[in-house]
């Protein structure tokens, strides 16, 4: 359609557009609750569960800003049909998967769908809605079900892992993106395409370099940190990603806009956009294999205990952009990092013994300090861009937190595999335990101990209380070093925004950036 349509048929639209974003980022958290399920019933360790995650974030982390190219090309609809139809499709695949390896195929198809479909959701929502009220109103909509994708995907997911099993969480989207692809196709707008250059090398050497910087994070652990592949994967890598930033800084169009980074303030919210992903998510990745295989919690329990944390991811989201309007993107942005630290510092000082009512305070304020970073780093970005670059902005702020998140999981992951490797193999040793049975123990513990059930099972209880007792360490471990992170970071960013330049006062009746970006995050 040319022009936008009637007002059942932009409500269509605006419907379509929601659903499907509400499922790309349902899907970055809702599988983490039915992981332990999946370790259980695939007979998958840590690494392969890591593979689960990183299968779908690795994926969209990499494509995202080619999936905004490939619309500009070929048609922001198209595109997105195309995404949302692939998104369907390895959901599928993910749901009858009967192996660890057809699973994380269908989760890297999911990846392939969403970074189609993202990019192009906000152009095609401006399109639609043209008037400058209704689409302020329309991108409010659509932001508040992105971040409500994100805060209620364990909520959603515990119960349906419990009653249903763990292929729920992707039978789900099968009928809603069915219905999606055929709704897209009829009420969504035709943009004309624009001539785009596609920035061929940097995708091939981004993807693959952090392709093989993941596998050998991953694998480190478990193949020995000496041994050949990873050591070869991790120089690889390397030097794939020092070439693919310089390449991206010698390009007129670069897949990866690095020259925001000559900005403070810049640098100050993407750099609190990737830590905050890096830390949280890669810290939460841990928890449901805690609270499930450690502490006993049921699928549905592990998922309610996490209400807290989104109650208050609820709460902070909209101060936040209050707060950033009223005194700038420093204080919310600054406090948010802090209490990260705080709250997953908090959390490592509890064990296997510890009851829930204790350690409740850390969820509070883990998911307040959370909130109180996005909107601030949205702003920040989007205050010193011109208009025309806030695409662009956007775009690499998206692409930085998933990364984020994928190097979370793969760092964080493999500091809790060493330690827990070690200390479970001092332990065991002390038991009396054969050598030649270590590794057999070590290996079924990653994945069906806290599955809640499976080969450890079985076991004498100090040796279960062994396996426990190790992954335990090793989470606190984890969880120690994102919060250091993000101390760190917490400094880091109220240092360069300190430092950051004043931004030139709008001409008279022209919009602020941080008036169009707090419309965006409303």
């Amino acid at each position: 359609m040319g022009e936008p349509g009637t007002r059942r048929r932009k409500q269509l639209a605006l419907l379509t557009l929601c659903v499907a974003m509400f499922m790309a980022m349902l899907d970055n958290v809702v599988v983490n609750v039915a992981l332990p399920r999946i370790g259980q019933d695939l007979d998958a360790g840590v690494s392969g569960l890591q593979w689960v995650a990183e299968g779908y974030s690795l994926v969209y982390a990499a494509l995202v800003l080619t999936g905004g190219a490939l619309g500009d090309r070929h048609g922001r609809t198209r595109m997105f049909v195309l995404g949302l139809g692939l998104f369907t499709v390895g959901s599928a695949v993910a749901a009858l998967a009967g192996t660890i390896e057809v699973l994380v195929g269908g989760r890297t198809v999911q990846g392939v769908g969403a970074a189609l479909l993202t990019p192009g959701s906000l152009t095609l929502l401006s399109h639609v809605f043209t008037g400058e009220r209704e689409r302020a109103r329309a991108i409010g909509l659509w932001s508040g079900v992105s971040a409500l994708g994100l805060s209620i995907g364990p909520v959603i997911g515990g119960p349906m892992v419990e009653h249903l099993g763990w292929s729920s969480v992707f039978w789900i989207n099968v009928p809603i993106g069915a219905a999606g692809v055929v709704l897209a196709a009829k009420v969504l707008p035709g943009i004309p395409p624009r001539a785009r250059r596609i920035d061929v090398g940097g995708f091939v050497l981004s993807a693959a370099g952090l392709g093989l910087l993941v596998y050998a994070l991953i694998e480190g652990p478990t193949r020995g940190w000496s041994d050949p592949v990873v050591v070869g994967c991790g120089a690889v890598a390397l030097v794939l990603l020092v070439v693919f930033l310089v390449l991206e800084l010698r390009l007129a169009e670069p897949m990866l806009e690095l020259r925001l980074f000559r900005d403070g303030a810049l640098s100050a919210g993407l750099l609190s956009g990737f830590m905050v992903s890096f830390g949280m998510f890669g810290a939460m990745f841990f928890l449901p294999l805690l609270m499930q295989g450690v502490l006993g919690w049921s699928p549905s329990g592990a998922a309610y205990a996490g209400l807290p944390m989104t109650a208050m991811l609820v709460v902070a989201g909209p101060l936040s952009g209050r707060l950033a309007a009223r005194y700038g993107p420093r204080l919310p942005m600054v406090t948010g990092l802090v209490l990260c630290a705080i709250g997953l510092g908090g959390l490592s000082l509890y064990g296997d013994h510890a009851h829930y009512p204790e350690y409740l305070w850390t969820l509070f304020t883990l998911g307040f300090g959370m909130g109180l970073t996005f909107t601030p780093v949205s702003i920040a970005v989007l205050q010193r861009v011109a208009p025309a670059q806030t695409g662009m902005a956007s775009a690499t702020v998206n692409t930085l937190r998933e990364l984020g998140g994928v190097l979370g999981i793969a760092v964080l992951g493999a500091l809790l595999t060493n330690r827990m490797t070690d200390r479970l193999t001092a332990a065991l040793h002390r038991l009396g335990v054969p050598a030649e049975a270590v590794g057999s123990i070590g290996g079924a513990s990653t994945g069906a101990a806290h599955g809640g059930g499976g080969a450890t099972g079985t076991l004498p209880a100090p040796v279960q209380h062994a396996v426990d007792g190790a992954f335990v360490d090793g989470i606190h471990l984890a969880l120690r070093c994102g919060s250091a992170v993000l101390a760190v970071t917490a400094v880091l960013v109220a240092v360069l925004l300190g430092r950051a330049r004043p931004l030139t006062p709008a001409a008279p009746g022209e919009p602020r950036p941080a008036d169009l970006a707090e419309a965006r995050s409303a």
